[in-house]
């Protein structure tokens, strides 16, 4: 018995514990209906009962997390259904509870939410394994359909993060790093600024726990010796305030250990150069009130140039509003004012949360129900684009960036856009259409390269083209995940046009050589011929087996002779005349079946960097694994080599008798060294109507003679002799040659 009672005792204990934790929730949902209030019971016993047994680090019964998570949600007056969620949230994870018994019980909406929760749960951050990336994705896109389920998640974490001395120290580094990378950015996206700034204090206190403390020291002491002035600021406020009939709410406010600690490290910063550690908030009744006591703190205390921010004309993309000016206080400390309504207090410190918080309060139906949605918008629009996990998951980090430019479009409309993006994610930014065609910009009236940058205030004017197309090297500039994504959905489609246009020529090519003068038709009569060819292959559609001949995927040669075995089984033989030609063609290498070039083939072709043909050169076409063609020169070195190895995938192209855009070559020009022979030799490039791609140059500067290395731009092998020409007459050049020609 003595054993017994102990236990006994503990498990007493243990459900007290629980009941009363319970309670302590109850007594916060006073917003909601009895109703509703019944819902959240009959959930938390079915939770208290899944978890029966379970216990966390501490000794707790697990129940207690849950209702934790719960009461979180009822700060943010959430509703019944994020209530349940909330409570539910770990009983599919840990307990065995299915999806199914949870749409039975509480019905479709808790259902989704709790499974929404529970794929994030899977996460494991810092790997690139696609299956954790899918998790995250599964759950953002749950997060756009319903905001809810990443606000119990934010909630979960939370709780986690202030238990977190309970769990092994093994766990603190994983976890804390998964919440500063991704759900504090996430917090901070959506406008929750309070979670934001708590679940980075407290990541930072588990991460480096040393750094934490000194630093938590340093400020306690600074509070001590500053308490005094802070509250002299306070009262002069209030005061002069108070003078101009203002009635202010006066909130004063420390910077968080962790943005002290990052203005730190960033800035190479000692503590005691660190001289805005402390804010005020002051709360007005309305907007003209704001603008008002700004000028009257402008006059009470200098303001610090270049630190004042309107948030309130341009708000931020989470809603939030506020004016930001720093001003000398007394001692000549820094302090930074938040001057804003008691609305935007609201949305500033609870962000998308604040939709409930409007609708519990006073039922609002002006309340910002969109706040946030744009970006949430956007994950869906992303998706449509991208259906790789890994790929989804680097396109959102980017948008997790929370410092922003607010720019304007030539009408006066506002867009808020990361730090760092340019032309071509302002293009994206106002339809997809603007982007795939855009060829040039202005920027407050001034022609810009689309790579330029954007800061605050420009004005942009995009100028397009109906004959545009994305370039592939807009990927190296552009900074949203909706302008990636865009651009890459935009080339997979045209890769996959352009190569499948290729896989025909070169099927067509290849049953040539067979004997058969051109593929089978459309008909209905021919598509039992074509499934069964597309059998063969292994593909689903005619369109796929096209464009896996055309990337390199299938071989023409191996898809033709099985093409004719059916054609043969149905009577069409081949033609004596044909084969013959076609085998002699193909000995002199003059097949007309030939692949032809003419620069418009963008993806499906590319020139080989190696040798750079152009046109008037000898080609060969070389048919490489899963990158479509690829053209070398019949010089060169590489292209010989893979001959060798790799001979049958070797194919006959030619040139175009007229090709429609310049090609890229190398040039090697010798020079002697000295004051403006660079200039010189651009000036001979200009004149020969070659462009500059690129310029390289030899290490060792001081040498009495130096190679320039340029690629250039040239219509054929007759234009670049005459570029060649005009180098070799130019002052100072001692050799103009083509890189990488043949000696």
């Amino acid at each position: 018995m003595g054993s017994v009672m102990p236990a006994l005792e503990r498990q007493m204990a243990a459900a007290n514990a629980a009941a009363a934790s319970f309670a302590a929730l109850e007594a916060k949902l006073d917003y909601l209906a009895p109703a509703d209030v019944d819902l959240v019971r009959r959930a938390y016993r079915f939770a208290d009962t899944a978890h029966l047994g379970q216990m966390r680090h501490s000794g707790e019964p697990y129940i207690t997390h849950p209702i934790a998570v719960a009461a979180q949600v009822a700060e943010w007056k959430l509703d019944a259904h994020a209530l349940m969620a909330a409570l539910l949230h770990d009983a599919m994870e840990d307990c065995g509870v299915t999806k199914a018994d949870l749409l039975e019980q509480f019905g479709a909406p808790v259902a989704e939410l709790v499974d929404g929760l529970t794929k994030l749960d899977k996460l494991q951050f810092g790997t690139r394994e696609e299956g954790q990336a899918e998790s995250f994705r599964k759950m953002l896109l749950a997060m756009a359909r319903d905001v809810r389920v990443i606000l119990v998640k934010l909630a979960d974490r939370l709780h986690n993060m202030r238990t977190m001395g309970d769990m092994p120290r093994t766990k603190w580094g994983r976890i804390s790093t998964e919440t500063l990378e991704i759900y504090a950015p996430i917090a901070h996206r959506l406008g929750l600024n309070e979670t934001y700034r708590e679940l980075q204090d407290l990541a930072f206190r588990h991460l480096q726990p040393w750094r934490y403390s000194v630093l938590a020291k340093a400020v306690s002491k600074a509070r001590q010796r500053r308490r005094d002035l802070i509250q002299k600021v306070q009262q002069d406020v209030i005061a002069a305030l108070a003078d101009n009939g203002l009635n202010a709410h006066i909130v004063g406010r420390e910077k968080t250990l962790y943005s002290i600690y990052r203005k730190m490290d960033e800035k190479h910063l000692s503590f005691a150069q660190v001289n805005d550690l402390y804010g005020v908030r002051v709360i007005l009744p309305n907007i003209i009130s704001c603008y008002t006591a700004l000028g009257m703190l402008h006059q009470l205390y200098k303001p610090v140039p270049g630190r004042f921010k309107d948030y309130i004309a341009i708000p931020k993309v989470n809603g939030y509003q506020s004016l930001h000016t720093t001003l000398v206080g007394p001692a000549s400390i820094n302090i930074e004012f938040q001057i804003r309504t008691e609305a935007m207090d609201l949305v500033a410190e609870s962000g998308v949360a604040a939709h409930w918080l409007y609708k519990a309060g006073n039922g609002d139906k002006t309340a910002p129900e969109e706040l946030g949605t744009r970006w949430l918008q956007s994950l869906l629009d992303i998706q449509n684009e991208t259906r790789d996990a890994t790929e989804f998951w680097e396109h959102i980090r980017v948008d997790l960036v929370p410092d922003e430019v607010y720019v304007f479009t030539p009408k006066g409309q506002i867009l808020s856009l990361p730090q760092g993006a340019t032309v071509v994610d302002f293009a994206y930014a106002i339809h997809s259409n603007v982007g795939n065609h855009a060829v040039g910009a202005k920027v407050n009236g001034e022609q810009v390269p689309l790579r330029s940058e954007l800061h605050n205030g420009d004005v942009i004017e995009i100028i397009t083209a109906p004959v545009s197309t994305p370039n592939p090297a807009w990927l190296g500039f552009v900074r949203t995940g909706r302008a990636r994504s865009k651009i890459r959905s935009h080339l997979k489609s045209l890769a996959q046009d352009e190569s499948r246009e290729l896989g025909e020529k070169l099927l067509a090519q290849a049953l040539r050589a067979e004997g058969l003068g051109q593929l089978p038709g459309e008909q209905p009569t021919d598509k039992p011929l074509w499934e069964k060819l597309v059998r063969f292959t292994g593909n689903r559609t005619r369109e796929e087996m096209m464009t896996d001949i055309g990337l390199g995927k299938r071989s023409a040669n191996m898809v033709a002779k099985r093409l004719v075995t059916l054609l043969a089984a149905e009577g069409v033989k081949p033609d004596a005349l044909l084969l013959t030609h076609a085998r002699y063609t193909a000995h002199e290498n003059l097949s007309q079946g030939a692949v032809i070039l003419d620069g418009a083939e963008n993806i499906s072709v590319k020139y080989a960097t190696c040798c750079r043909p152009i046109p008037g050169d000898g080609v060969l076409g070389y048919l490489g694994r899963g990158e479509g063609l690829v053209v070398h020169t019949d010089e060169c070195a590489v292209a010989r080599r893979l001959q060798h190895k790799d001979a049958e995938r070797f194919i006959t192209v030619a040139w175009a008798d007229e090709p429609v855009r310049p090609f890229e070559v190398g040039v090697v020009v010798t020079v002697v060294n000295g004051k403006g022979v660079l200039a010189r030799v651009a000036a001979a490039l200009a004149a020969a109507e070659a462009d500059i791609i690129h310029l390289g140059m030899s290490e060792d500067g001081g040498q009495e003679a130096l190679d320039l290395r340029f690629v250039i731009t040239v219509r054929d092998r007759a234009h670049l002799d005459a570029v060649l020409r005009g180098l070799r007459r130019t002052q100072s050049v001692l050799r103009a040659a083509r890189m990488g020609s043949p000696p």
